[in-house]
């Protein structure tokens, strides 16, 4: 087996072939937030040449009403192809992106969508949309008419021999695989493979599963025999990196995208039209992957504990499931060298960013992207990365922060490991090290006006309480909630929440204030947040206040969107001065 370093400089080359087939394409002829969001920023990449033109792209938004999870969103598109072309459907090749959801942990794609998060490289700069596409672009001449499914927060970077191809030939379903630790596999999709058929040798194998485990615990996996030593075959393990880990290290096979063909993608149709009105969430990988290979069995069909959720239909539906797909094949496409890297949370947002060198080296991520830095704009080292934003003279940035869409004025001093995004500071500030600051346009009365929300990188936004009695358990920035709304000035009530006494939490609270220009919003909440760190007072009373819940609510697509362009025909105008000059 080669060594890691080779390893990761053949993924960094594969990678880099596909990137420039893509930038190739780009023009050329060659697939939460709400459906309009999506629409717009797809009719601005089209129109803006950085797209294959020869592609049809769709939107499709899950039905109002219950929330169906990704699986019942799967089945709803393929409804809706068949709804605009008929049979015809059945002989397209489909790559299908979930990309719906709040992006609670991850606030900065909350307003345009995580499949839009900017990545930092490219000219202009490339977005998760971009880079799926150039990931997967081998893919469609080696794949018979069916349905690829996929999501938007996640990277597979993954290096085959020159001859070998990925092929989605095979009936049934078929899943890629990777080499992954033990831990990560608590959090995936885990295949138990069929141990004569894989020898862990080689970059690419093909086999067969014989069952699929989501999301199981260390116990699990070595007891159904997933737990394989490195470098030979899976076999069972008694005593756990991702890929690049020694020879004979213990590893599983790990989930990322899977594909079916059409027998089965009409087969889920017929299902999904049979059953009506969904009213509970399926997940396409735990539902859908756990009903195949000979070692299934309907135990899953009860457990509820990975739901947010438990519906009364959910078993049911399962169980339905399971008979309807039970004796499908599961292909897998294991693909030896291969990385997979999640891109979902703050944390991981700036660690893959900023300090994963991996992932710098094999995706050749810049620190500098499309971005205009004026002599005397400081960085205290090379970590910190800034995607299309305007940094003047006399700016400081800490290490480990992004920066992206954002225009950082003279007198500012980013602290370390920060986010700023969507945001215009022209004041004398210090934004704290660990700061999160997102700032979006609001259309409220036929007026755009704006709010910044400010939290710290590690504030958990999914959390809540079903009681004002139990908001001391809720913390903004270390500081438990009810200690800051008193330095605010803010009164504890159920009318405090924009989801009224529901769901009461850092998602829903109304502590935002409405302004008049964008970089008035982004100082009075980093106001908010220096009276919070230094336990001063701070009044929010006279100010219009929102939720994050309604500032995506209420958020002007067309203004923000506006915003950004200004930030690219400014960088663009300055490399045409630069270039010029020379």
């Amino acid at each position: 087996m080669p060594a890691a370093g080779e390893r990761s400089a053949a993924r960094r080359e594969a990678t880099g072939r596909r990137l420039e087939r893509f930038a190739a394409l780009r023009g050329g002829t060659g697939a939460g937030v709400g459906g309009r969001a999506y629409r717009r920023q797809l009719a601005e990449k089209l129109g803006g040449r950085e797209l294959p033109l020869g592609t049809r792209y769709h939107v499709f938004v899950d039905p109002p009403g219950y929330k169906i999870g990704n699986g019942g969103s799967t089945l709803h598109v393929l409804r809706c192809l068949e709804d605009l072309y008929g049979d015809k459907w059945t002989s397209f090749t489909v790559l299908l992106i979930h990309s719906g959801g709040y992006s609670q942990r991850l606030p900065n794609a909350s307003a345009l969508g995580k499949i839009f998060t900017a990545l930092p490289f490219g000219d202009p700069v490339y977005q998760m949309l971009d880079l799926k596409l150039a990931m997967y672009i081998d893919f469609p001449s080696h794949m018979k008419p069916g349905v690829l499914v996929t999501c938007s927060d996640d990277i597979e970077l993954y290096s085959t021999g020159l001859t070998e191809t990925v092929t989605f030939d095979k009936p049934g379903f078929t899943a890629l695989a990777h080499p992954s630790d033990l831990t990560v596999g608590t959090t995936h999709g885990v295949f138990v493979l069929d141990p004569s058929s894989v020898s862990g040798e080689g970059d690419l194998e093909y086999t067969s599963c014989h069952h699929f485990l989501h999301k199981p615990d260390v116990e699990t996996m070595r007891r159904c025999g997933a737990v394989c030593l490195r470098g030979s075959s899976p076999q069972p393990s008694s005593s756990g990196d991702h890929s690049d880990s020694e020879e004979g290290s213990e590893c599983v096979y790990t989930d990322s995208i899977f594909y079916m063909d059409h027998s089965v993608a009409e087969q889920l149709l017929a299902f999904y039209k049979q059953m009506g009105t969904l009213c509970c969430e399926i997940d396409a990988y735990g539902d859908f992957l756990q009903a195949l290979g000979p070692g299934a069995t309907q135990d899953y069909t009860k457990i509820t504990s990975n739901m947010t959720k438990e519906e009364s239909q959910l078993v049911e539906v399962r169980q339905k499931l399971y008979s309807l797909l039970k004796g499908t094949a599961l292909n897998v496409i294991v693909l030896n060298n291969s990385k997979f890297y999640h891109i979902g949370t703050t944390q991981e947002y700036l660690f893959h960013f900023t300090s994963d060198s991996k992932l710098k080296f094999e995706l050749d991520l810049l620190p500098l992207a499309f971005s205009s830095v004026s002599e005397g704009a400081e960085s205290s080292d090379h970590s910190a990365t800034v995607i299309q934003s305007v940094l003047e003279p006399g700016c400081s940035l800490g290490p480990g922060s992004v920066i992206e869409y954002s225009r950082i004025g003279p007198e500012v001093s980013v602290g370390k490991n920060s986010i700023i995004s969507g945001s215009h500071i022209n004041l004398k500030v210090d934004v704290p090290s660990n700061s999160f600051l997102s700032s979006l346009s609001v259309k409220m009365n036929d007026r755009v006006q704006y709010v910044s929300m400010v939290f710290g990188v590690e504030d958990d936004l999914k959390r809540s309480v079903k009681a004002l009695s139990d908001l001391h358990s809720l913390r903004f920035f270390g500081v438990s909630l009810p200690e800051c709304l008193g330095r605010w000035g803010v009164q504890v009530s159920d009318q405090l929440f924009s989801s009224g006494s529901t769901c009461l939490g850092l998602w829903t609270v109304r502590i935002f204030p409405v302004c008049s220009t964008l970089s008035e919003s982004v100082g009075v909440s980093l106001k908010m947040l220096n009276s919070v760190q230094h336990s001063s007072a701070f009044t929010l009373q006279g100010f219009k206040l929102l939720s994050v819940e309604e500032m995506l609510a209420y958020k002007d697509l067309e203004d923000m969107l506006k915003f950004r362009k200004q930030i690219y025909d400014e960088i663009c105008l300055q490399r045409g001065k630069e270039k010029s000059d020379l």
